[in-house]
């Protein structure tokens, strides 16, 4: 490579007089006159150029940029800069830049132009920022790493489940920080922080509205009190949005004991619109598993087993009346050995669909799903009309073969042709780990921590409320 980028840097030495130690005759002269700036490299097509460029990596092709005028532009197409940052930052790059850099909340206007941003301006800021830390902490779990890393650094149980009910919650805040600050091994004060609020589904009531806003300062004064330099909240209905690389849409996460629909404009949760609530989560499908395996005398010792089988042998079934029709036997090896499931393992999905099925009296999935999307349309708010048409899922259980498409299919029923043609839904994109990657994005961006983060002056300032914790 440094072979290659010195002819690079080579060619284009005739356009420079003072280069050659040999005072040039006048032919010389005039040939060194006609001569390109490419020099040798002329001749070659655009195409070929732009692979060299390519294998002499972004840092020698920064160096290019010294040597003329010519190359200097050619270095500077975006899209090679594009292919730099999707190979060493491949976590949607281009999307970051284009649609998340001005910040939170987002513009009702259209996104920035990706040929307004200069890409290699920004893979430069990229190299040059410090990780952050991201914390996502889950219904179920927490996941934490550093925002460079590939994936979660870690895992453990979410705070809800730190301390007691009647511990305070901002003391089972600063013990979950400081564990994961304990485990990730860091000085809170050295790096900003990427964290997710859990998506609050209650009704707008007072009540509710006093405790979202008690649960945000609390994380917020907890972070700040161990000296956090800055810190970014999102709740994780819109990090999961992000990891899509969609900035509008509904996201629905399925949690630990309830599923969540959420309509999301701009990066705002749209409350006044709606937030549906369906009253199933993980806990009550692996519940309902249990007890189908009991029904049918599959013993087990505990129930990290039935989760385990539930994650590798259940799926959704597109048509449940047709699957129940089919042998759907299927075997999986357990810790405790050999499992062998048949109907159980579509019937578990199932309940999404139809609660009765576990006695539970909601509304399926793809009615509350439904629901929202009737009062988006409701709303007509401005901007795209179609913006609520975009689904995104999150939650552990949303991996589940087969949701996604069983979705779709429910919605194009339930709804009219002017609401349902268009609608997608997508699979969780990093699965369990969805809505951690949106905070990753989040915590690569090149303007990050300017405009999405809030720093412990900007927070003492802005809160003046009376803390009840």
């Amino acid at each position: 490579m440094a072979t290659l980028l010195r002819k690079l840097c080579e060619s284009a030495t005739l356009k420079r007089s003072g280069s050659n130690p040999n005072p040039p005759s006048p032919s010389s002269s005039a040939e060194a006159r006609l001569a390109a700036p490419l020099g040798a490299f002329e001749p070659l097509p655009g195409d070929v150029l732009m692979q060299i460029v390519l294998l002499v990596g972004p840092k020698h092709a920064a160096k290019l940029c010294l040597v003329c005028k010519t190359w200097r532009d050619r270095v500077s197409d975006n899209a090679l800069w594009a292919h730099f940052l999707q190979t060493r930052h491949p976590l949607s790059a281009l999307f970051a830049e284009t649609a998340l850099s001005s910040g939170y909340p987002l513009p009702s206007l259209a996104s920035q132009n990706s040929s307004c941003v200069s890409l290699q301006h920004v893979y430069a800021l990229r190299e040059r920022l410090p990780p952050s830390v991201v914390i996502d902490g889950g219904s179920g779990y927490c996941k934490f790493g550093w925002s460079k890393g590939a994936s979660p650094s870690g895992r453990f149980a979410t705070f809800l489940e730190f301390g007691n009910v009647e511990t305070p919650m901002y003391t089972r805040l600063r013990h979950f920080f400081a564990t994961i600050y304990s485990r990730m091994q860091v000085k809170p004060s050295s790096q900003p922080v990427v964290v997710s609020i859990p998506i609050c589904h209650y009704d707008d009531t007072e009540s509710a509205k006093a405790s979202r806003q008690q649960l945000k300062e609390a994380i917020y004064a907890a972070l700040f009190d161990m000296n956090v330099p800055a810190v970014c909240a999102l709740n994780q209905g819109t990090l999961a949005l992000y990891a899509a690389n969609q900035t509008s849409g509904i996201a629905v996460n399925i949690g630990f004991q309830v599923t969540s629909i959420v309509p999301i404009l701009n990066g705002k949760v749209m409350r006044k619109v709606g937030v549906e609530v369906v009253g199933l989560g993980a806990l009550k499908l692996t519940g309902f598993l249990r007890e189908q395996m009991q029904h049918n005398n599959i013993s087990f010792e505990s129930l990290y087993t039935v989760r385990t089988l539930k994650e590798k042998l259940c799926y959704v079934a597109l048509d449940y009346e047709a699957e129940l029709l089919k042998d759907t036997q299927a075997s999986f090896e357990a810790v405790e050995g050999l499992f062998t499931l048949s109907k159980e393992r579509f019937q578990t999905g199932e309940i999404l669909f139809q609660p009765r099925l576990a006695g539970v009296r909601a509304m399926g999935l793809q009615q509350a799903i439904a629901l929202c999307m009737d009062h988006c349309y409701s709303a007509e708010l401005a901007g795209n009309s179609d913006w609520y048409k975009t689904v995104v899922l999150s939650g552990g259980t949303a991996c589940l073969p087969g949701l996604a498409e069983r979705l779709e299919k429910e919605l194009h029923s339930l709804l009219p042709p002017y609401m349902s043609n268009g609608i997608r839904v997508i699979p969780p994109p990093f699965g369990v780990d969805t809505a951690w990657f949106g905070g990753k994005i989040i915590g690569s961006l090149s303007t990050f921590p300017g405009p999405w983060c809030t720093t412990k002056k900007q927070f003492r300032q802005k809160s003046k409320l009376n803390r009840v914790w």
